[in-house]
């Protein structure tokens, strides 16, 4: 118990910043059926937003910190938006190659990461009201900045949910999610809601890699350590499902800082993603779906 208990703070961690990243993911991919593998280059552009205030600016850590969350929010909701309406609305209905059109403009981010930053990782300072910890049960020890990630990535559960039951914008996009064609013949513009999901889900995924500046450096190749995972906790939690990817993200991170405890990277891995199977072996369709009406 004492060793669970030890990787409770990792875990939560890791769950939070899987939860920030999947968030964006969970609408793309479960409204509109895009495979969006841009998405882990979105949190690497969050993440030298941070880095570029800091070192090119010459910002404060605190500053930059409290600066680079609506900044990078704003910047890679752009990006997301941008690529929606150049590129991915022409390929509706097409997951394979949006899929190929999505890995081609990560490459194409993060060799602009390379040429702009360099190839080595950089870091970014972390505000000093963010170092040190709190410490529980005389052996459990929670640092600020895990907490300040968990307290982030709530607080966007939390804007989001508002958003999507308390908007009108955002109950036209359960609208979509629920059934596009009957949407569309109430007199929702869907071209306009995806282009504001892309607008969103790209925008927390420059949260998440300002977040990730806090736990370790930073790279061009940051997302894709991110990327599957939170493709996983899309799935394991539901398509469209907000509630499902909350608790996937944490169960995932909880699970990952567990198994790692016990054995190596690589065999936790390999442990993790073979419950994941047996997990979808049983439930296939995640913890929770979309009610519909549908007689199939």
């Amino acid at each position: 118990m004492e060793a669970l208990l030890t990787q409770l703070p990792t875990g939560l961690a890791i769950g939070s910043v899987l939860l920030l990243a999947a968030l964006g993911l969970n609408f793309t991919f479960g409204q509109m059926g895009v495979i969006n593998m841009a998405h882990g280059e979105f949190i690497m552009v969050g993440a030298y937003t941070a880095f570029v205030l800091h070192a090119w600016i010459g910002l404060d850590p605190a500053t930059t910190l409290l600066l680079a969350l609506p900044l990078a929010f704003a910047i890679t909701g752009t990006l997301g938006w941008l690529l929606e309406l150049g590129l991915i609305r022409h390929f509706y209905g097409r997951p394979l190659d949006t899929l190929l059109l999505t890995f081609g403009i990560g490459m194409i981010l993060q060799q602009a990461a390379r040429d702009l930053f360099g190839a080595p990782n950089v870091d970014v300072p972390t505000p000093t009201w963010l170092t040190g910890g709190i410490t529980l049960f005389d052996t459990v020890r929670i640092h600020h900045s895990r907490l300040f990630i968990l307290a982030l990535a709530l607080t966007a559960v939390a804007a989001l949910a508002y958003y999507l039951h308390r908007s009108r914008p955002g109950r036209q996009m359960r609208a979509v999610i629920h059934n596009r064609d009957l949407a569309a013949t109430t007199g929702i513009n869907t071209r306009k809601i995806d282009a504001t999901t892309f607008f969103i889900g790209s925008g927390l995924a420059g949260l998440a890699g300002v977040a990730l500046t806090l736990i370790g450096p930073t790279g061009p190749t940051l997302g894709t350590n991110y990327i599957v995972d939170a493709f996983l906790v899309v799935v394991i939690g539901g398509l469209g499902q907000l509630r499902g990817t909350v608790i996937a993200a944490f169960a995932l991170g909880l699970l990952n800082a567990t198994v790692e405890a016990w054995a190596d990277a690589s065999l936790a891995k390999l442990i993790v993603f073979a419950a994941i199977i047996a997990f979808l072996q049983a439930r296939p369709q995640g913890l929770f779906t979309v009610k519909t009406r549908s007689l199939t």
